[in-house]
Formats: structure tokens, C-alpha cells, sequence
């Protein structure tokens, strides 16, 4: 084989490996380090040392969680603080730690464990309402 053939052959390799690294580049988001657009509401919380032995100084808590179009819940861990959520309205998307992305439509439920590093936003036209409830060190 010429060298001018192996040069061909390699750069056309190069070319399509570089072409495909961008495009996994582009396709990944830079996770968010603010919220924008997001409204918390006030929490509804119970003291759990009350209720339950083992885990005092914990609460119980709910909250309804609105982003607005365009709206983004910057990056974090539910370590130490499990937490279920349910959209009310509207569809959001959550981005993972490791790339995966799932778009939440009203109605849909899910968990977040302490193993859960993720951020949101919302990409539609209408607000986004997500009822959490979570277990919390204040």
C-alpha cells in the first residue's frame, strides 16, 4: 500500500472520529450551576423524630416546585436526601449524571435516590409544575 494511501486512509479515519466526538460534545449540555425561572413554594414539613425512631432531626417534606419556559434547576445531589416527585402539570426534561435525559410528562412519577446527580429544565411553552417530597436535614 502507498504511503499516500495509508495518509488518505488515516486522515479520512481521523475526520470521522472528529466528527463524531463533536457531535457527543453537542449533544451534551453543560449542567447548569444556578436555578433560573424556578419558583419554590412555601414547605409543608413534618418532624419526623416524632414519628419514626432512628431518624431525628429529619423532616418530611412537600413542595411544589413551578419553572417557567425556559426554566432550569441547577445541578444537584439527593444524597442524604431521598426525594419522589410528580409532575402536575406540564413536561420536563431531567438530565442525569452519566448523560441520560428524561423527558417528564403530567402524571409521570419518579424516585431519586442517594446515588441521584441530576439537573431539570423546562423546554415548553407552558409552566412546569413538579410536586416533590423529600426527606430533609434542615
Amino acid at each position: 500500500m502507498s504511503r499516500k494511501r495509508v495518509f488518505g486512509i488515516g486522515a479520512g479515519l481521523f475526520g470521522m472520529a472528529l466528527a463524531f466526538g463533536l457531535g457527543v460534545a453537542v449533544g451534551q449540555q453543560a449542567a447548569p450551576t444556578e436555578s433560573k425561572g424556578v419558583k419554590f413554594s412555601p414547605p409543608t414539613a413534618l418532624d419526623l423524630s416524632q414519628e419514626i425512631d432512628g431518624v431525628a432531626g429529619r423532616q418530611l417534606r412537600l413542595r411544589v416546585v413551578t419553572l417557567e419556559p425556559g426554566g432550569v434547576v441547577a445541578l444537584h445531589s439527593h444524597k442524604g436526601r431521598p426525594a419522589v416527585a410528580y409532575v402536575h402539570q406540564g413536561t420536563l426534561l431531567e438530565h442525569r449524571e452519566g448523560g441520560s435525559v428524561a423527558e417528564h410528562h403530567e402524571g409521570d412519577s419518579w424516585t431519586e435516590g442517594k446515588d441521584t446527580l441530576h439537573w431539570a429544565e423546562n423546554t415548553g411553552a407552558t409552566p412546569a409544575m413538579v410536586v416533590a417530597v423529600d426527606v430533609f436535614k434542615p
